[in-house]
């Protein structure tokens, strides 16, 4: 994976009531490294919806968790000082199957696709309040035909590596 970029598995505590998990933990400092969550922000997409390209140049890191319906998130090292430059990484997060939180280095292109016939709902804790007066985001669009991964998921011979990064490319697993 892109060096920053990970993924943790959360215990789901169940009983005849349902479940009960614990999302983050400020003494998860081996996933959590020296981040702090700050803010904890909920997004609810349809089934379909690209919310991509963007990333924050400030030092900002997002947790994101799917808590309903599955996403696809996806993270693109363009840093030129950067080992794994190049690489894309691509994460599916399905609550339901496999809770789990990825953590996304901000400084790389992010964003995701949800990808299961229902709506998704997206909890995602960041690392620096959003400033309404000077956002910490710079964007480009979901289809930027200048996202050309060297590598995806860490393999050269996936069909799509030097072509423009297709969100709808199947299958989404």
């Amino acid at each position: 994976m892109i060096a920053g970029v990970k993924v943790t598995d959360c215990k789901k505590n169940l009983d005849e009531r349902g479940f009960f998990s614990e999302l983050f933990r400020d003494d998860w400092r081996d996933f959590l490294g020296d981040d702090h969550l700050v803010q904890l922000n909920l997004a609810f997409s349809y089934p379909g919806v690209i919310r991509a390209w963007h990333r924050h140049l400030q030092g900002q890191n997002d947790y994101f968790a799917c808590v309903a319906g599955s996403v696809k998130v996806c993270a693109f090292d363009d840093r030129s000082d950067s080992p794994t430059r190049g690489e894309l990484d691509e994460i599916v997060l399905n609550g339901r199957e496999r809770l789990q939180v990825a953590r996304i280095l901000g400084s790389c292109w992010h964003g995701y696709k949800v990808v299961s016939s229902e709506p998704a709902v997206i909890l995602y804790g960041v690392t620096k309040l959003y400033d309404y007066n000077l956002p910490d985001e710079e964007r480009r669009p979901w289809n930027d035909s200048k996202i050309l991964p060297d590598t995806i998921n860490g393999k050269k011979d996936d069909l799509r590596v030097g072509n423009p990064f297709d969100w709808n490319f199947p299958p989404h697993k």
